[in-house]
């Protein structure tokens, strides 16, 4: 058995939606809430270095096995992705997404090996993010590229329902800010999160408007967000990675444990708005918070425990995640299965299909975090 290692560089439709959603009284205040101050006011200001791990496994190959990792390759304001190196006993090289420039590292094993594995390891650097409404500057933005991001997608549709709930939800805007507060706050008040619902969820925002059943994670509620922004002009898009490190401000359903990251991918979205460029925006971690950060449901968006983040998470975001890429309708290289609507969790197939990416004990993947200090 061979071991191969390589380092690289970095080079009213909303009326009926809404009266099919569970009896949620958000004027209501919760006594959790009251009880519980907290403060959450993410700044830039000193980056943070991480190396992020993500091991595979195959336990019981069947077959010839391929896996994908994806490689963060987002470099902003708000993050740097640096060099990543790995280590594998089957063929492997760095690829990408032809469409949308995803970086992913593929990984191929004969029928012979008994006992596949990869592991990649990445360096990012993180920042928080927020911005200042107070000041308009020369942002610009590539024509070509804010035009990709009012783009539909597989999952993210334009017209028909995501149309006619943009307009209805956006009523008496003028100008983008104010669509897309109008945006945030409907997905607020209308969406909920849902902790049944596998992973961070498939994103199918057609079916959600459809079905009125608007309950489900990150990657349904941003990207409804994401939908209902580009459906009235605003470019918007998803960014799919995960979280690395606790909050720094006490709020245990806006962190994870950097030990086991496995159950810890969140996708956040961001807008292009004129004189303030990109722009954070996560209205489901709002959903998260008041679901799962106490232990009554907070169906209220201004007590003591959820106004602080609805108010921060509307233009900022906390350092303490890392983004692996915006891509969307993904097709894996040399994959014999369908596209992927997002590239955020580790992909495997070998002769019986595609392994179950939101299950990584039966999958066997294991991402872990550390955090280098200067």
């Amino acid at each position: 058995m061979t071991t191969v290692r390589r380092t690289f560089l970095k080079n009213t439709a909303a009326a009926a939606v809404a009266a099919a959603l569970p009896a949620i009284n958000f004027a209501q205040n919760s006594p959790a809430a009251d009880a519980a101050a907290r403060r959450f006011a993410p700044k830039p200001g000193d980056w943070r270095t991480f190396d992020v791990t993500t091991r595979v496994d195959i336990l019981l190959p069947q077959g010839a096995t391929r896996v994908w990792l994806p490689i963060p390759c987002v470099d902003s304001d708000y993050q740097r992705s640096l060099e990543s190196s790995f280590s594998s006993n089957g063929k492997t090289q760095r690829m990408a997404d032809g469409r949308s420039g995803a970086q992913m590292l593929y990984a191929e094993f004969a029928a012979s090996e008994v006992n596949p594995f990869v592991e990649l390891t990445s360096r990012v650097q993180t920042q928080s993010r927020a911005v200042d409404w107070s000041t308009t500057g020369g942002a610009r933005e590539d024509a070509d590229t804010l035009q990709h991001w009012t783009q539909p997608t597989a999952l993210i549709p334009t017209d028909g329902i995501v149309r006619k709930t943009a307009l209805e939800a956006t009523r008496g805007a003028h100008t983008d800010v104010q669509k897309v507060r109008k945006i945030y706050d409907w997905i607020v008040a209308n969406t909920y999160r849902e902790p049944k619902v596998r992973g961070c969820g498939e994103g199918d925002i057609k079916t959600m408007l459809e079905t009125g059943n608007l309950g489900g994670k990150c990657a349904d509620l941003n990207a409804l967000f994401v939908g209902l922004s580009r459906a009235v002009g605003v470019p918007a898009r998803d960014l799919y990675g995960v979280r690395l490190a606790p909050s720094s401000f006490g709020y245990k359903a806006l962190g994870a444990n950097p030990a086991g990251l496995q159950r810890a991918q969140h996708c956040r979205s961001e807008v292009f708005l004129k004189g303030h460029g990109w722009v954070a925006m996560d209205p489901a971690d709002v959903a998260k918070v008041m679901r799962e950060e106490t232990p009554q449901w907070i169906k209220s968006t201004r007590g003591d425990v959820v106004a602080p983040v609805n108010r921060a998470l509307f233009g900022g975001w906390e350092g303490n995640w890392m983004a692996y890429n915006s891509a969307a309708d993904v097709l894996l290289p040399h994959s014999s299965g369908d596209k992927l609507g997002f590239l955020m969790y580790p992909a495997a197939e070998n002769a019986g299909g595609r392994l179950d990416p939101y299950s990584p004990d039966d999958f066997r993947y294991q991402i872990t975090a550390k955090e280098i200090q200067a």
